[in-house]
């Protein structure tokens, strides 16, 4: 009888295979050598993957041989171990892990979604915090450029909220532009969907987000232009095709949890990408 693979070690399986191909095989030439960067990273991801604290994590694969058997562990790295390596993994490293997949997948969309998301910077339960009064004022954001035939993430930023999406905006588009349409004389043809968070001056016609009221009025003759594209947009059903970085958003938060573990600034900015990094491993 043909037994069926879990998903975990199909998963385990590709962020050993990504990791290997993005990280050096050691960190130093002079670390103990117990365990490959790349072993290590893909425990990393699994754990973000399962929404476990390190602790957890390394109780998980004590119990799991077949994962461990994947990743090629010679043993059971410790939780410790685990956390000093998300220390020493960089933005750059999970940049080129999804670009590796999204590569991979020969990814080419024509439409692509812009939205971004908040996430809770502790674990304190809602009731908790309301309460002991202490309600949390500030949130980790994760803003993300979604394929919508696809529904792979292609871009993303992180920063602190409130805060305005533009800012985001055209880090966006930079990161997402090698996944979009192009014409022959390599101009860009595919089209940015997002609210009116996004809104800034530096748009082009291909950009259809709608533009903020000032005091309820539209006086600048491009921007009621724009609006009248939005308008147009909605009629089509076009517009509602940024419904879908929406779903994204809400698979992140409840496949992958929709709070911070990290304490420290720098890391704590990195959660929000490596949660959208697991997502297009997962799909």
């Amino acid at each position: 009888m043909n037994q069926r693979e879990s998903r975990y070690v199909k998963v385990a399986k590709i962020a050993y295979r990504l990791t290997k191909q993005a990280l050096p095989k050691y960190s130093h030439a002079k670390s103990p050598h117990h365990f490959e960067l790349p072993q290590l990273a893909a425990c990393v991801l699994m754990m973000f993957y399962l929404n476990k604290s390190y602790r957890d994590m390394e109780e998980w694969l004590l119990a799991t041989d077949k994962v461990c058997q994947a990743l090629e562990l010679p043993r059971i790295p410790d939780h410790t171990t685990l956390q000093r390596t998300y220390r020493k993994l960089r933005k750059l490293d999970f940049e080129n892990m999804k670009n590796q997949i999204l590569e991979e997948e020969n990814i080419e969309e024509s439409i692509i979604a812009s939205d971004s998301t908040g996430f809770s910077p502790g674990q304190a339960s809602l009731y908790y915090q309301t309460r002991s009064g202490r309600i949390y004022e500030h949130w980790i954001k994760g803003a993300y450029a979604v394929g919508t035939e696809s529904q792979y993430i292609l871009s993303w930023q992180s920063g602190y909220g409130p805060s305005n999406d533009t800012a985001h905006l055209n880090a966006l588009k930079r990161g997402c532009a090698r996944f979009g349409t192009h014409s022959e004389t390599r101009q860009r043809t595919w089209l940015m969907l997002a609210d009116a968070g996004f809104d800034a001056k530096s748009l082009s016609s291909l950009d259809i987000i709608p533009p903020i009221r000032r005091h309820g009025k539209l006086a600048d003759p491009d921007r009621k232009a724009r609006a009248d594209m939005v308008a147009t947009a909605r009629l089509d059903g076009l517009f509602g095709q940024r419904w879908k970085t929406e779903t994204v958003n809400s698979v992140i938060k409840r496949k992958f949890g929709d709070t911070i573990r990290s304490r420290k600034t720098q890391l704590q900015n990195r959660e929000p990408i490596i949660k959208a990094l697991v997502y297009n491993i997962h799909r």
